[in-house]
């Protein structure tokens, strides 16, 4: 064997005869010496690839990150309350139905068989069986029994305010004549189009004429559909034009329409069938503060909906000086006009406005002042 230290050459042995080397000690020293190297080669190597594991990791932390952000935003936009219109003054009634397909709208409704209204037991379900939805061309709102054939609802739920119909016609007024100058501007550039020669002035001239006509069809529709719900709102309402639609589903046009002159208040007839309605607390009794009361009617079109708060307190508004019951159970576009009540099922306002930017401040008329304004025609 050949010593590797000093290339002396001799037979077989555990140490060199020239130079004293002790060949297993030898081999242990240049093992730890390769096991050294590797480790060195590896800890390179990994110094080496860390950046570029940090950078992917931080691609996806970023990437995971937009994803999450991106569908919370979304589902903000889907989950999205609808903005109170008012500031001590009435509700703004929602689109008209036209917009969502009837068969849509049927899928999330939940409605209350007549049959079985005697069957219940809890006192705000007895209560939602007199509550209806009540559709007008312009939107949609709120009503309840008060005896076994006439339904109060609010005033501005069944009378389309003047002030914003005359600024709702500007508005379709406006768009009409801009369409009008859109269609000449688009007429005189198809003119001016056959007096070029081509080149790359008549095809920039070409995409410029393509993207005008685009822009003017995506805008027809909703030029046509404000049309059409001006011609509804500019005819005057008749009581048949009113749809009722009772707590079991049935639709009916109302027979009779009266609408007071002092409060936001309107009283409408259904003769056809035996309804369940609402009465007042015995014994007049009064609210007291903190007591819990629920709201009943049709938010953005969904029947039947209740929600719950309490009694806040009674106040004035200084432009009518009539008292109006405040609280905190939600109010919202399509709310009026429906019961406030309290949690025996005993009617005690009619829900008729909210506190523009506020956490759900509402406010009810006293069921009281129903009866005082309508006394000939409801005794």
């Amino acid at each position: 064997m050949r010593c590797p230290k000093c290339d002396h050459e001799q037979g077989k042995s555990q140490e060199c005869e020239a130079c004293g080397l002790i060949f297993a000690k030898y081999e242990k020293v240049q093992e730890r010496k390769k096991a050294e190297v590797a480790r060195l080669r590896a800890k390179k190597e990994s110094q080496k690839s860390g950046p570029l594991i940090k950078v992917l990791l931080i691609v996806l932390l970023m990437a995971s990150v937009s994803g999450v952000m991106y569908f919370i935003t979304v589902e903000k936009k889907r989950e999205g309350v609808v903005a109170d219109r008012l500031a001590a003054e009435p509700i703004a009634a929602p689109e008209p139905m036209e917009v969502q397909p009837k068969s849509d709208a049927k899928k999330v409704e939940v409605t209350i068989p007549r049959q079985l209204a005697s069957s219940y037991q809890n006192a705000i379900a007895k209560a939602s069986s007199a509550t209806v939805s009540i559709e007008t061309p312009w939107g949609i709102g709120s009503g309840f029994f008060v005896n076994q054939n006439f339904i109060v609802t609010n005033r501005h739920v069944v009378e389309f305010d003047e002030e914003e119909l005359s600024a709702f016609r500007n508005k379709i007024e406006t768009a009409r004549e801009m369409i009008q100058l859109e269609r000449q501007k688009i007429a005189e550039l198809k003119r001016q189009l056959k007096k070029i020669p081509k080149g790359p002035s008549r095809s920039q001239l070409v995409i410029f004429l393509r993207s005008r006509e685009e822009e003017l069809q995506r805008v027809l529709p909703q030029y046509e559909a404000g049309e059409r719900k001006l011609k509804k709102l500019e005819q005057s309402l008749q009581p048949s034009d009113i749809k009722i639609v009772a707590a079991d589903g049935s639709i009916h046009a109302a027979n009779f329409l009266l609408i007071s002159e002092r409060s936001d208040l309107a009283l409408l007839s259904l003769y056809s069938g035996e309804w369940t309605f609402l009465k007042r607390p015995p014994g007049g009794e009064k609210l007291r503060q903190g007591d819990k009361v629920y709201t009943i009617g049709s938010p953005v079109g969904l029947r039947q909906t209740v929600t719950a708060g309490i009694f806040s307190g009674y106040r004035k508004q200084l432009k009518d000086d009539q008292l109006y019951i405040q609280t905190d159970a939600a109010i919202n576009p399509g709310n009026s006009g429906g019961p406030l009540i309290d949690e025996h099922g005993y009617v005690i306002g009619v829900n008729t406005m909210v506190l523009r930017n506020t956490e759900g401040i509402g406010f009810a008329i006293p069921i009281e002042r129903v009866f005082k304004e309508f006394s000939n025609t409801l005794f």
